[in-house]
């Protein structure tokens, strides 16, 4: 399974620096709010994004 999470909704649930790290990107780099990420359904578990 895939999650998809946007800049937005990754800044509200407080994982936007997890989400930095994972995709290997510069907090300095301009992003869309609705630029979105996808990840696997471990990445997901890993961020308590989700519950199995």
């Amino acid at each position: 399974m895939k999650i998809m999470i946007s800049a937005s909704e990754a800044m509200e649930k407080g994982v936007w620096k997890e989400i930095l790290r994972l995709f290997g990107r510069d907090k300095d780099e301009e992003f869309w709010p609705k630029e979105e990420f996808i990840l696997t359904e471990e990445q997901a578990l890993a961020l308590k994004l989700i519950q199995k």
